[in-house]
């Protein structure tokens, strides 16, 4: 990046919060497969049947499967350079990522501060007690969740996600770190589901906010919009911190 030439003592003093938002967008780049675009999973699976509590209740063997097939595909994913810009970026200033997706691919780029909104792939819980920590361990992914396996209660293990129809948890301290944001990024999201497509309201009205998307969507007015996949724009968004870096070094 470009900060190298700046004295350590003076890249302390520089140094901002800055919050994340990411989506589907950022990992499709590393060959994640989606679930709401037109060619997404929702497309070809009934998530009524493979993510909710009800579908798991009726076919629990349908929904381990469904999920074994995600956990293989993230195995031989790999960060992508989005994730990786992300990741350096925490070299000069504090970063957290509040991310919609499951995967972790930001952790394995690098970033160190990641908040997983709707659960992680690589860990799995108990199907009785989904939020008991003594139930909830990381988890392979080369090795398949099957009919049988169980977890510290003794209940069905199940992959640690939020199906539809449960409970998000940790909203709270999401919140937290938008509202004390001093430059916001949405990236990879269309801002279209609740209630993650409420979050943009928690940070203060005076903070630089900008949303990388590929697609004509509608974006507030005190918002940049970088019209770019990931990959692409956050190029430009890294450009656009060393420039309010700049002019706090002014």
């Amino acid at each position: 990046m470009k900060y190298e030439h700046l004295p350590h003592i003076e890249q302390d003093l520089l140094r901002m919060k800055i919050v994340v938002l990411s989506g589907a967008g950022i990992s499709k780049e590393s060959g994640i497969d989606t679930f709401r675009d037109e060619d997404g999973l929702w497309s070809k699976y009934d998530y009524a049947q493979v993510a909710t509590p009800e579908g798991f209740d009726a076919n629990p063997e349908l929904v381990l499967n469904f999920y074994n097939e995600r956990r293989m595909e993230l195995l031989h994913a790999q960060p992508n350079h989005a994730h990786k810009m992300l990741a350096e970026l925490e070299q000069w200033h504090d970063v957290t990522i509040i991310t919609q997706n499951v995967d972790d691919l930001h952790e394995r780029a690098g970033s160190s501060n990641v908040l997983h909104i709707h659960g992680e792939l690589t860990k799995v819980t108990s199907s009785e007690n989904r939020l008991d920590p003594n139930c909830i361990k990381s988890y392979p992914l080369e090795i398949p969740i099957k009919l049988g396996d169980k977890a510290a209660d003794g209940s069905q293990l199940r992959p640690y996600l939020v199906w539809f129809g449960e409970y998000l948890s940790g909203m709270d301290a999401v919140c937290e770190h938008i509202k004390y944001a001093d430059i916001f990024l949405i990236i990879g999201t269309s801002l279209t589901v609740s209630p993650a497509s409420n979050l943009i309201y928690y940070a203060l009205d005076d903070v630089p906010k900008f949303f990388i998307n590929p697609n004509d969507v509608p974006v507030p007015e005190n918002i940049e919009f970088i019209k770019a996949t990931a990959t692409d724009g956050i190029d430009i968004f890294i450009d656009r911190v060393i420039e309010l870096t700049a002019r706090k070094k002014k």
